[in-house]
């Protein structure tokens, strides 16, 4: 019983994936925007190396989790039988064609039209990432991850710190890309991962097997919870109330607002690894 945060290699691995696939998705379609003016396209590429180097940090973590980088080789063998290989192939997938895009891009070795559909492919294989890895967890014998919630807590992360990341990279180049829109979109997905923990907070008292109750498994499921909307809300709000103020948002707010939103998730994600429970010889609920 505890918060999960034994689990650390996966919790950086999993949120700090999905931020960075909310991220590419927000610069792609800034990236298309600026069709018109090469230059400002070329300075958004430039900015896009964090958003890899994070995804390199993301992947380092799920090695440290495997214990040796042999191992990440072998979680391959059963690509198409197992939800785990399907999860590494289609991170690495998602990073190669991404990266790769990236790197001819910088170089200006790829054409435009190219270029598009390229980055198109990686925003939708960025999606399939993030679905493979809520696969891995649809476990029918662990009932407290076994459900659509797991599935809306992934994808939301990429709606709470995708677009506050992309927008951090874009404010370094100086270009606004409908930041109103994109902070609206993070400001519901917050309320929507509200509506899951009280949904889910009140099921977990139903679910019980023949050796302990899910609700004991983190005994200090509400305080972390409100811990993690207090971080998130502050982070967001890092965003959002200069532009309530009608002044751009500075690089070091946003900066900082994504740091919180990064540590509340990761207090969610660590919250999401300290539910895990089997089914032992009976459940209920």
């Amino acid at each position: 019983m505890g918060s999960g945060w034994h689990e650390w290699p996966l919790v950086l691995f999993t949120v700090l994936g999905q931020c960075v696939v909310g991220a590419v998705i927000v610069m792609g379609l800034a990236w298309n925007a600026a069709s018109n003016n090469s230059e400002l396209q070329q300075r958004v590429v430039r900015s896009m190396f964090f958003i890899w180097l994070i995804m390199g940090i993301a992947f380092i973590a799920s090695v440290m989790h495997l214990g040796s980088p042999l191992r990440a080789f072998n979680s391959l063998n059963r690509v198409g039988q197992s939800a785990l290989s399907n999860e590494i192939a289609s991170g690495s997938v998602f990073f190669a064609v991404g990266g790769l895009w990236w790197l001819l891009a910088v170089l200006k070795k790829i054409p435009v039209a190219i270029g598009k559909v390229w980055l198109a492919a990686t925003m939708v294989l960025g999606l399939v990432f993030v679905w493979a890895m809520t696969r891995v967890y649809q476990i029918d014998i662990v009932p407290t991850w076994h459900n659509s919630y797991t599935t809306w807590s992934f994808f939301l992360t990429v709606l709470l710190g995708g677009p506050l990341l992309g927008t951090l990279l874009l404010q370094t180049v100086r270009y606004s890309f409908h930041d109103s829109k994109l902070a609206t979109l993070s400001a519901l997905a917050l309320f929507a991962a509200m509506a899951i923990i009280v949904l889910q907070g009140s099921e977990l008292a139903d679910i019980q097997s023949s050796v302990q109750h899910a609700s004991a498994l983190v005994p200090d499921y509400a305080s972390l919870q409100v811990w993690r909307i207090a971080l998130i809300a502050l982070g967001l709000g890092c965003w959002i109330c200069p532009m309530v103020r009608r002044t751009p948002p500075k690089t070091a707010g946003l900066l900082f607002g994504l740091i919180l939103v990064i540590v509340g998730e990761c207090i969610g994600r660590g919250i999401f690894y300290g539910l895990h429970m089997t089914v032992g010889m009976a459940v209920t609920g």
